[in-house]
């Protein structure tokens, strides 16, 4: 499941991408926008810069802006960057010890395809679709039922 910190970093990002190229803004109109704590969009802003997906900068005029093009910048990278695991289950998690079962455990497969399938999943939805609300999912459209009479 996506943590508050994975979908209050990908809200702060959608505001910065919608700023443009050289656009920036300070945690606390972001944080006033979005109805987020700014205690709480400080420690994600931590994150997201330690990550080089943003930089910061101090005084009059300062703030937050990106500085990976929004086009190439996948979902995946960011939650990755607030340290989201999106592992299906704990012996898939990232630096987990190899589980002592995984040699005759039956659900396993099961278990790595849905990992894959959320990475890929993830990978292909980039900051710039969202931010120009341009993301729809292909598979639903494609999936509508009609009926004929």
């Amino acid at each position: 499941m996506i943590s508050t910190k994975g979908r209050y970093a990908l809200r702060f990002l959608v505001n910065l991408s919608r700023l443009g190229k050289d656009g920036q803004a300070s945690l606390k109109e972001i944080a006033e926008k979005e109805e987020i704590s700014i205690k709480y969009l400080e420690r994600i802003a931590h994150d997201l810069s330690a990550s080089g997906i943003i930089q910061g900068s101090q005084g009059k005029g300062g703030g937050y802006k990106l500085v990976k093009d929004s086009s190439n910048l996948t979902m995946w990278e960011i939650l990755s960057a607030v340290d989201e695991d999106l592992s299906p289950v704990a012996c898939l998690k990232c630096g987990e010890s190899t589980c002592n079962r995984k040699d005759k455990c039956p659900t396993l497969p099961m278990w790595e395809d849905y990992g894959k399938m959320t990475k890929d999943y993830f990978s292909s939805i980039t900051l710039s679709s969202l931010s120009n609300s341009t993301f729809r999912n292909p598979k639903t459209e494609a999936d509508t039922i009609e009926y004929f009479i």
